[in-house]
């Protein structure tokens, strides 16, 4: 007997049911589900719809059908559309009659609304967690290597030096971000629907905001027909989790061509790599290129939310039974995504060496025109000086440090001797001292602060 049988007379087309149906996939949130119903059923006999003894024996079925499916023991059946209808026919068989008074008020509309919530609360702390825990390896990494000087590039070409630390934390901030959204969106997730009904409202006397703070909710939604029909709570995290990707897709990319023998900058461990069926030498980071491809995949997911919305009529309409497989998907892709990154992160191995034949003098013109804006020159004329002495030391293929003082007195008279000093990595690196600088100081100063905001 379908939950919404009683008007029809005829069974529904096989084909149809297979294509309602939605319990193989959202049979996971039967924790979320279960939960609610509790909660709703102490909602039901504080408002004396249901006495004590029927109270007493929805919490014991629902405590048996929660171990049923924690064990895998949960039996399916013909007829099970979904997640809430598998459950109330269990109940019903477990304990009869009071199963049925759990539903009085109550719709599937706001029902799932509430289970999709309560999942993604707990999704978006596991979440969390992770990014946290990636942000830790990323710290760690980056104080084991706080003097290393490696090629800053923009545009893929070499711009300026920088310390390897410095790059590795620019991740970090990322990720931040990323974990400020997550919270942000949680904020908006924890408003509990339940008691909206199918769209009007609820008849009976149902304190919502005492159901709310049973459920450990914020607070409670103010009009049933948006509260039935809002999934932009899910756009939140469907948003996040595909910059997240985005994140961890542009920390691949680097890391694949760091790792390529051309750069040599670090190696991926083994235990994050792969080999080739046919050319024996071969070493692959498929870690980081799954990565890097499954971003298209979550951001899929995000897309495929926005186009569900976009033309819905007001309040619930079955098109919202789509908003869950990408969904789902997205929670799957990130649980194996992260802790594999933090893993290749946790392994690296770092080249410094390799780091600093990478280095050119030409990386430092920027540091030469420096020197003549000490020397009172603005500094787009000196950007054009400069222009000119790497333009001289190109034509005669050796680096600026090579071209005698007197060549240099004729591009411009202000360059003396002491110009030479500043062509040095090392200087240059720690003249950027400010905050957000690439100097030692300056990263410690980044990586304390980072530190001080995992903490908080």
């Amino acid at each position: 007997m379908k939950l919404w049988g009683g008007r029809f007379s005829s069974g529904q087309d096989e084909i149809m049911r297979r294509f309602n149906d939605s319990l193989y996939f959202d049979r996971r949130l039967y924790a979320a589900d279960i939960q609610g119903s509790e909660a709703y059923a102490g909602a039901l006999h504080r408002a004396a719809i249901i006495d004590d003894d029927e109270h007493a024996a929805i919490l014991k079925g629902l405590a048996a059908i929660r171990k049923e499916f924690e064990e895998g023991t949960f039996a399916e059946k013909i007829g099970d559309e979904d997640i809430h209808t598998a459950v109330e026919r269990r109940l019903s068989e477990l304990i009869g009659a009071p199963a049925g008074k759990l539903h009085t008020g109550r719709s599937r509309n706001d029902q799932v609304a509430l289970d999709l919530r309560i999942y993604l609360l707990g999704v978006i702390d596991d979440v969390t967690s992770a990014l946290a825990a990636l942000q830790n390896a990323i710290i760690r990494k980056s104080e084991e290597n706080l003097r290393t000087i490696m090629p800053g590039y923009t545009h893929l070409q070499p711009a300026q030096p920088v310390l390897f630390s410095h790059w590795l934390m620019s991740f970090f901030w990322m990720f931040d971000r990323d974990k400020d959204r997550l919270a942000d969106g949680r904020k908006r997730t924890g408003v509990s629907p339940l008691g909206s009904g199918a769209l009007a409202g609820n008849p009976f006397r149902i304190d919502r905001r005492e159901l709310a703070s049973a459920l450990n909710m914020t607070g409670v939604t103010w009009n049933s027909m948006d509260a039935v029909s809002d999934r932009d709570f899910v756009a939140d995290f469907q948003f996040a989790a595909a910059m997240i990707s985005l994140h961890i897709s542009r920390l691949a990319e680097d890391l694949i061509l760091f790792s390529n023998p051309g750069f040599g900058f670090v190696t991926v461990a083994e235990a994050y790599s792969t080999g080739s069926s046919l050319m024996p030498q071969k070493r692959n980071p498929d870690s980081l290129e799954l990565a890097r491809g499954k971003a298209g995949r979550v951001v899929s997911g995000l897309l495929n939310l926005m186009v569900v919305l976009k033309g819905l009529p007001s309040t619930y309409n079955k098109d919202l039974q789509e908003d869950k497989e990408a969904l789902f998907d997205t929670v799957d892709t990130l649980e194996l995504v992260l802790p594999v990154i933090k893993g290749v992160i946790e392994t690296l191995a770092v080249h410094p060496e390799r780091m600093a034949a990478a280095l050119d003098e030409v990386m430092l013109a920027t540091d030469m025109a420096d020197y003549l804006v000490e020397k009172g020159l603005p500094f787009r004329e000196a950007h054009q000086l400069t222009g000119q002495a790497v333009r001289l030391a190109e034509s005669r293929q050796v680096p600026i440090s090579q071209i005698p003082l007197e060549d240099l007195g004729k591009i411009s008279a202000l360059f003396e001797a002491d110009v030479f000093k500043y062509l040095d990595f090392k200087r240059a690196i720690e003249k950027r001292a400010g905050i957000g600088g690439t100097s030692e100081s300056a990263v410690r100063q980044q990586i304390h602060e980072a530190r001080k905001r995992l903490r908080e």
